[in-house]
């Protein structure tokens, strides 16, 4: 699952988004049914067109998103940003990388549209292959792959332990990780 909060071009992003994200952060540090949630952000100017928060959740539970998405969490952000469209997606990898245990710095999202003429047990095989290919390589903490059915687009998900260099997608900057039932999305990595 993710959200978008798209902000002005001369937002402050230190004070206000930084701010929230070091004092708010942990306070899912513990909340059941979230495997990971990466608080994410983009700077204007810098490898982006926008200023933007963006936090990904990979949830271990689908009770979680709900308790989340009706609750007291979501309801702060909908009382300082407005309602935002929440993308989610069905899960279908999760797999750790070699930097597993280091903070994460980095992460990038990529969009696949899969093909009108390509089957599609065929690309979710490829794009499984390419998770994991992708999560042995080095400085990789963790990706996840999922698949949006109503628009067929794939989507892979990964935390670098660094900058990855010349990985394509869209980059953010990972300010926490939230990961208090990581452990449940790795036994549970095929979904």
């Amino acid at each position: 699952m993710q959200y978008e909060i798209t902000l002005p071009a001369d937002y402050d992003m230190e004070t206000t988004i930084r701010r929230r994200v070091a004092t708010r952060g942990h306070l899912l540090d513990a909340f059941p049914g979230l495997g990971l949630k990466a608080y994410l952000i983009r700077e204007r100017g810098e490898a982006s067109p926008v200023n933007q928060y963006a936090p990904l959740y990979l949830w271990s539970a689908p009770e979680g998103m709900n308790s989340f998405l009706w609750g007291p969490g979501f309801q702060g952000i909908v009382d300082d940003f407005g309602r935002p469209e929440v993308q989610h997606w069905t899960g279908l990898a999760y797999l750790d990388g070699p930097a597993a245990d280091a903070p994460a710095r980095t992460a990038v999202r990529r969009r696949v549209p899969v093909a009108d003429t390509a089957r599609p047990a065929a690309a979710v095989e490829a794009a499984l292959e390419e998770a994991r290919l992708l999560a042995a390589s080095a400085g990789v903490v963790a990706t996840a792959l999922a698949v949006d059915p109503r628009r067929w687009e794939l989507l892979h998900f990964t935390l670098w332990e660094e900058e990855p260099g010349a990985a394509p997608g869209d980059r953010f900057e990972v300010l926490h990780v939230s990961a208090p039932e990581r452990d449940r999305l790795r036994r549970d990595r095929q979904w």
